[in-house]
């Protein structure tokens, strides 16, 4: 598609809902302990980084005094909100205050930071030229003002970084870019971040087989969070059918809790990470990213901060679902032959009864928790092809 037709699709498609438009350009996400919108303005006078941020539902835009004409063309092509920047503070196109700018430039002028009662509704924060950017400061230091504090972004990851200081984040960033990727980059953010407010479907099925299956090179995966009871990776021989795989958070005899990891299985094993995907264990690494689930479905990103793959016994798991279901495929997995390694069982009802069963007690007619999803895959991601796996 033209960035040309790009714009007037969307032009055509806003004009019936222009009552809606505000100094929003939200988007809502919910990583972390944080849900409420979070809010995108673009400065930029890139035509290219307008279109994208048009075409992806941000449509507030921030123009110097000087480039009015900037403006007037932009809107002739597409419905956005106009900005203007001038005298430290931000009018709208009836030049009525929409923002107060405060500029800091040393961490002792951010310590002295009061946000008083004349600046209006909006408040953004311009860091100047640090080099280092104390993003938890700046959330501390706005914690409980009514205001949306924005702070100006000259990345995406520094626009991560205002969005999810301190679990709350600042309420918006002002994205300062000339780069069509900046957008691309900081839209698929959110959408992954998104996908942790949906509660994934996961699956009762009935353990049919437990064997020995000899020695192989199995994958821990260490993660920068801690895990809690109910919570682990998702993984499988096969794609059609991922397993919960429990973490090393319960106590146990044998060896000292481990709440931040999962002894996920072989190096073969898909293991589900965001955007909907699949990636094989023996792909993770430190920083690459994965989904965690718990027993409810409830699902939220973790970073990897370690993977540790060595040999070790393994022991094949395979079941079915249930026996009045007219889905009798087979799924399986092959995990390390531990008394730490453990898959998460359904709940009963509203009380859990058991968390998880160590495979080294798991045996046929067990019920334990998969996630069915599509078996034909292409570089992780789910396609539709015949395929057959066994």
């Amino acid at each position: 598609m033209e960035a040309s037709d790009g714009i007037k699709e969307i032009q055509l498609a806003q004009k019936s809902s222009s009552a809606s438009i505000g100094l929003g350009s939200s988007t809502r996400s919910s990583s972390g302990t944080y849900g409420k919108s979070k809010r995108v303005w673009v400065w930029t006078e890139s035509k290219q980084v307008m279109t994208a941020s048009v075409e992806r539902g941000w449509n507030t835009f921030i123009f110097s005094s000087r480039s009015r004409e900037l403006a007037d063309e932009w809107s002739s092509i597409a419905l956005i909100h106009p900005l203007f920047i001038q005298e430290g503070a931000i009018f709208d196109g009836e030049n009525r205050s929409v923002a107060t700018i405060l500029e800091v430039s040393n961490p002792q002028e951010l310590e002295q930071l009061q946000l008083d009662k004349g600046l209006g509704e909006n408040v953004v924060v311009d860091l100047l030229d640090w080099q280092v950017i104390p993003a938890e400061n700046i959330v501390a230091a706005f914690q409980g003002s009514e205001k949306t504090v924005f702070a100006i972004s000259k990345t995406p990851l520094e626009a991560q970084v205002f969005f999810e200081a301190l679990e709350q984040g600042l309420g918006g960033v002002v994205l300062k870019v000339e780069d069509v990727k900046a957008i691309l980059d900081l839209k698929d953010y959110f959408d992954r971040r998104d996908e942790v407010s949906n509660i994934l479907s996961l699956t009762k099925a009935t353990v049919t087989s437990v064997q020995v299956a000899g020695m192989g090179d199995r994958v821990c995966v260490d993660l920068c969070s801690l895990m809690r009871p109910g919570e682990g990776l998702l993984v499988g021989s096969f794609a059609r059918g991922l397993f919960l795989v429990h973490s090393e958070c319960l106590e146990s005899n044998y060896i000292a809790s481990r709440p931040f990891r999962v002894n996920a299985g072989p190096v073969h094993a898909y293991v589900a990470v965001p955007g909907g995907k699949t990636c094989y264990l023996s792909e993770l690494k430190s920083g690459k990213e994965v989904i965690l689930v718990d027993q409810k479905g409830h699902q939220r990103t973790a970073i990897v901060g370690r993977v540790k793959i060595e040999t070790r016994p393994l022991i094949l798991v395979e079941a079915k679902l249930q026996r009045d279901s007219d889905n009798q495929t087979l799924y399986s997995i092959l995990v390390q032959n531990a008394e730490t390694v453990s898959l998460v069982c359904p709940s009963k009802g509203i009380e859990v009864q058991k968390t998880a069963i160590p495979v080294t007690s798991l045996k046929v007619g067990d019920e334990i928790l998969v996630r069915l999803q599509g078996g034909a895959r292409h570089t992780g991601i789910e396609i539709q092809e015949f395929i057959v796996e066994k």
